[in-house]
């Protein structure tokens, strides 16, 4: 019946046979369901125009939580007279919801009727459970500003393939995109450019516009709730120490004002690896505690992601401040000062109840004791966490970098990265071989992550993200085989019937046969990464 994720097992008990949702079809529903069951009234009224008063007996759905089943399990039972989903929690109820949508057909995609069609749930008995707890995507926002409504729009596409984690990377030299109440400057200087590096930075084109914006702290109350109901985790990034141009840019007493004259430094107009960085003082560790103060009060997440990725230490060599700091922390390196930085926040946060995720360069000159590694170089970084008793989530550029081109040919939009089709995403395998099974219990999960630098408006997201998305749900949430023995031809088929649903959802995915007319970027220059990706 063409569900993507696939689930652990369905079987049509009634050939032929169907239950009705029409105007005389109950929800009877039981405690702990109230999420779903608002829900599922609300997209069903949308989609079909149905009421679904509460009631109980024959025709009625209804929803329950059985523990027993277990975590984000769900048992969906179709008969002619009565349809019942059963959740282990409610967040295996809320993901049955999602199979029992899609068993409606494209049209329960659709947020206003388009016609006297009935909806009509197959007689089956389906049971599933996921194989991960982190089951991610990663929103840039900060390259390319996203608005809200954007931002709840992806929550809904990622509720639809039974993701549960929007990591939203809120802060870079680009833009900062966070309301901080105590440093106004952040957004009043920090969320704007002057202008845009169209293409990398090989490209001579320039956007000459401004280009920024910002979520209050109240947007992203709404942005947390809206998630919640969906049972979506918001984990937010704040970078430190590299990547915060924007920053400084706001708060010049944040760079190494003893290497370059901070004040002289905007929030950065072009793409890549900055030396511009965070000076390793007091000040600078107090400013940031003074931040994540104010994000701890938004996001209720457990994990806090503060990036590390790509700090280049070469104004901390040529700084007197960091250099004392070396000798005063009896520190040996330079590496080892980002390990001190990382690690006070490790320990701030664990103070706070909460855990630090970063990059996997926070494993350089040592791991802080309860930090989550993000694997992004490949899977060595995760690999070397995991054995060390690390938590980790397996997202490797060469394999889900989902703003990586998806074919070879000269109408791909802005090529950057590897060729990774539809194909690749489906065979790849979050848990490397290696692992031994108590080291592969630390893969929470896997994510798929879409940077911005090239992807400045929603349709350029969309086209990039979808369908590979869909595929890469797939393995975060199915049961599959081994990468080569997965049966790419039957995913491939039950695509035709996603890609209806994406179409009827508004999704401007990149059709099998290539890009349409307007998704191309002609004459935009890329970075194209050349032969088969390394495994590292």
């Amino acid at each position: 019946m063409d569900l993507i994720p696939a689930p652990r097992s369905l079987r049509r008990t009634e050939p032929g046979a169907a239950f009705v949702v029409d105007g005389r079809t109950r929800v009877d529903a039981g405690p702990g369901t109230e999420r779903t069951e608002r829900w599922l009234r609300g997209v069903l009224a949308g989609a079909f125009g149905v009421g679904l008063p509460p009631g109980e007996g024959a025709g009625a759905l209804a929803l329950r939580v059985d523990g027993s089943l277990g975590t984000e399990s769900y048992r969906l039972t179709v008969r002619p007279d009565r349809a019942e989903l059963v959740g282990g929690d409610p967040a295996g109820l809320f993901w049955g919801a999602q199979t029992l949508r899609q068993l409606l057909g494209p049209d329960a995609f659709r947020r206003a009727p388009i016609g006297a069609r009935e909806a009509r749930l197959p007689c089956v008995t389906v049971e599933d459970a996921p194989r991960f707890a982190w089951r991610g995507m990663l929103l840039d926002v900060a390259r390319h500003f996203m608005p809200k409504d954007v931002v709840l729009r992806y929550l809904d596409l990622l509720a639809a393939h039974k993701l549960n984690v929007l990591h939203l990377h809120l802060t870079d030299d680009q833009g900062w995109r966070l309301e901080i109440r105590r440093y106004p400057k952040l957004t009043e200087v920090g969320a704007w450019r002057t202008r845009t590096k169209v293409g990398l930075r090989e490209s001579t084109l320039w956007d000459e516009r401004p280009h920024g914006g910002y979520y209050t702290q109240d947007d992203i109350r709404e942005i947390v709730a809206y998630a919640a109901e969906r049972e979506i985790t918001v984990v937010p990034e704040i970078d430190v120490p590299g990547h915060s141009q924007a920053a400084i840019a706001a708060y010049p007493e944040l760079g190494n004002t003893d290497v370059v004259d901070t004040t002289t430094l905007p929030v950065l107009t072009s793409w890549g690896v900055n030396p511009n960085v965070l000076a390793p003082t007091d000040t600078t560790v107090r400013f940031y505690e003074n931040v994540l103060s104010e994000v701890l009060e938004l996001f209720p997440a457990t994990f806090v992601h503060i990036g590390g990725d790509e700090c280049p230490k070469e104004q901390w060599s040529a700084s007197l401040t960091a250099k004392n700091r070396l000798v005063d922390l009896e520190l040996a390196d330079e590496h080892e000062l980002q390990s001190w930085f990382i690690a006070h926040f490790d320990r701030w946060l664990a103070e706070r109840g909460r855990r630090l995720i970063g990059w996997d360069e926070i494993l350089q000159g040592g791991l802080a004791p309860k930090a989550a590694v993000s694997s992004w170089r490949g899977y060595a970084g995760g690999i070397a966490a995991a054995r060390a008793g690390h938590d980790v989530v397996m997202c490797p550029e060469q394999y889900v970098y989902l703003d990586h081109r998806q074919a070879d040919g000269p109408d791909e939009p802005v090529p950057i990265g590897f060729v990774r089709t539809l194909e690749d995403v489906y065979r790849f395998e979050p848990v490397p071989a290696e692992l031994t099974a108590q080291e592969a219990a630390h893969v929470m999960g896997t994510q798929a992550n879409v940077w911005t630098e090239v992807l400045d408006s929603v349709r350029a997201v969309d086209y990039m993200a979808f369908p590979r998305l869909a595929a890469f749900a797939e393995v975060a949430w199915s049961a599959l085989p081994a990468p080569a023995e997965r049966d790419f031809a039957a995913f491939s088929a039950r695509m035709r019937a996603h890609y209806v649903r994406l179409d009827a959802l508004g999704v401007e995915y990149r059709p099998p046969g290539g890009p349409r007319p307007w998704q191309r970027r002609p004459g935009v220059v890329g970075r194209p990464i050349e032969g088969p990706p390394p495994i590292v």
